[in-house]
């Protein structure tokens, strides 16, 4: 039997969307194995399933050219992120727990051991070990090194916000993007699957520019929960959704030009990357209930 040419088109994207969802669900299973080494960390309810499934769903749809090894990087650190910004955002109760937090991190990244009975140390120090195995971190390492220590200081200020009951402007608020930690999760997928790292100030400067996008598409997907624990969001400074949608659509033009010279592999996975959140923060969000 000949397909008719849009029955074949169906197809063929049905056949590639099944394909990259057996990715993720590889990716899923990896991710749940990982926090379940770490139950203190990842117990509560807001780890739930579907923050694994669609977790692992933004990195396979994001490089669909990447098999499940080649996507762990991205999946390690990022949970791990999300472990961090729990205890930081949620857990942290005074401001020498999130100081002791950023310190304990900083020292892993510098080398040193985990600290005993610390779970988030202990993720972070394995990940830094197979992280240093990887191809591109010899160029990538202290990137990734300066990356992560941007987003502990972002998420500390924030925190501080918070705390102090003051609110940024919106301009400081997106300048605060790092708190997100795309770019650090980013920079160890780079590393970890670029034997020949090249254009790193424009990777960088791309990476960069999603984040702050995917900071904004953040806020408008998750205003409600937001408000209800307590977060800091985009809507809250001042700024409509039409503001903060006019922003995105501008950030969202500097990533084409940003992404356009770059390394097909990189600057789709950016690229991509963008897309998938602009889809996804329009029905949902990671986070489980608390």
């Amino acid at each position: 039997m000949v397909l008719s040419p849009a029955v074949a088109d169906t197809a063929a994207a049905a056949l590639e969307s099944g394909r990259i969802c057996g990715t993720a669900g590889r990716c899923q299973r990896d991710m749940r194995a990982w926090a379940a080494e770490y139950p203190g960390l990842y117990g509560s309810n807001a780890f739930d399933p579907a923050l694994f499934s669609t977790l692992a769903l933004a990195a396979a749809f994001s490089g669909p050219w990447f098999d499940a090894g080649q996507l762990r990087m991205a999946n390690r650190a990022c949970l791990w992120c999300f472990g961090l910004d729990w205890l930081i955002d949620y857990q942290a109760t005074a401001a020498d727990e999130v100081a002791g937090l950023v310190a304990r991190c900083l020292a892993i990244a510098d080398g040193g051991p985990a600290v005993p009975g610390d779970e988030l140390t202990a993720f972070l120090a394995d990940l830094r070990d197979e992280l240093a195995t990887a191809p591109g971190f010899a160029v990538l390492g202290p990137v990734w090194r300066e990356d992560l220590a941007a987003m502990l200081d972002a998420m500390a200020r924030e925190w501080h916000w918070k705390a102090a009951g003051t609110k940024p402007t919106f301009d400081e608020y997106l300048d605060n993007a790092d708190n997100l930690g795309f770019s650090v999760v980013f920079t160890a997928h780079w590393a970890f699957t670029t034997p020949e790292v090249t254009q790193v100030a424009e990777v960088r400067a791309a990476s960069r520019t999603v984040q702050r996008a995917i900071r904004l598409l953040n806020d408008l997907g998750t205003y409600e929960r937001d408000v209800s624990w307590g977060d800091l969001n985009a809507l809250l400074l001042g700024v409509d959704r039409d503001d903060v949608a006019a922003r995105v659509a501008e950030l969202t033009g500097e990533v084409r030009e940003q992404t356009t010279a770059l390394p097909p592999q990189i600057g789709g996975y950016l690229r991509r990357q963008l897309d998938f959140c602009a889809g996804f923060y329009g029905i949902s969000d990671y986070w489980g209930d608390l």
